[in-house]
């Protein structure tokens, strides 16, 4: 027997111009992004993707802790960490929001010692934001209106407890159950 037919389409988000977020508000962003090829001015805070940023990186090394590097879904950090040290931003992609290689690129950074600006941008939505905050981003590009009223209501919800250490650097819920009971 075959499935029966929906009586409705499934709804799409509703999406919408994005919007800066960082620190607990909205902002002007202020990283400019360019595209492959578009010629890079110096006097502000340039965004280029990963490929240019390789291929380009001793002409946009002038730019220095103002140049940030957008990496796509499928670019991977593959050992090369530590040449992204010296960038003021790095833009992590989030294409759904059941894809999270960009959590693990986000923690590997922050890990190696990155301390610029880390934004998620994509399918960035509200309920994954604490744990994305703990995995190391600071930044948010959002464009779901759902999310953009939420965060425009209220704060982001804040994890309370939790079972293993994030970037933030937040005591583990075992590690206060153990000096609540005085052993440790």
């Amino acid at each position: 027997m075959s499935e029966p037919a929906p009586l409705l389409a499934p709804l799409k988000p509703e999406q919408i111009a994005a919007r800066y977020w960082r620190e607990g508000q909205f902002g002007t962003d202020p990283w400019r992004s360019y595209a492959d090829g578009e010629p890079v001015s110096g006097d502000g805070r340039a965004i280029v993707s990963l490929a240019r940023w390789r291929a380009e990186g001793a002409a946009l090394a002038a730019i220095g802790p103002r140049l940030g590097v957008r990496l796509a879904a499928a670019d991977g950090l593959d050992g090369r960490v530590d040449e992204l040290l010296s960038l003021g931003l790095v833009v992590l992609p989030f294409p759904k929001f059941t894809d999270g290689r960009a959590y693990s690129a986000a923690r590997r950074l922050r890990d190696a010692g990155f301390v610029g600006e880390i934004r998620a941008t994509g399918d960035v939505l509200l309920d994954q934001m604490p744990l994305m905050l703990r995995s190391g981003f600071d930044a948010f590009e959002i464009c779901h209106a759902a999310t953009v009223r939420g965060l425009e209501k209220a704060p982001i919800p804040a994890v309370q407890r939790v079972y293993q250490a994030g970037s933030e650097g937040a005591a583990s819920a075992w590690r206060s159950r153990r000096v609540v009971a005085g052993a440790q």
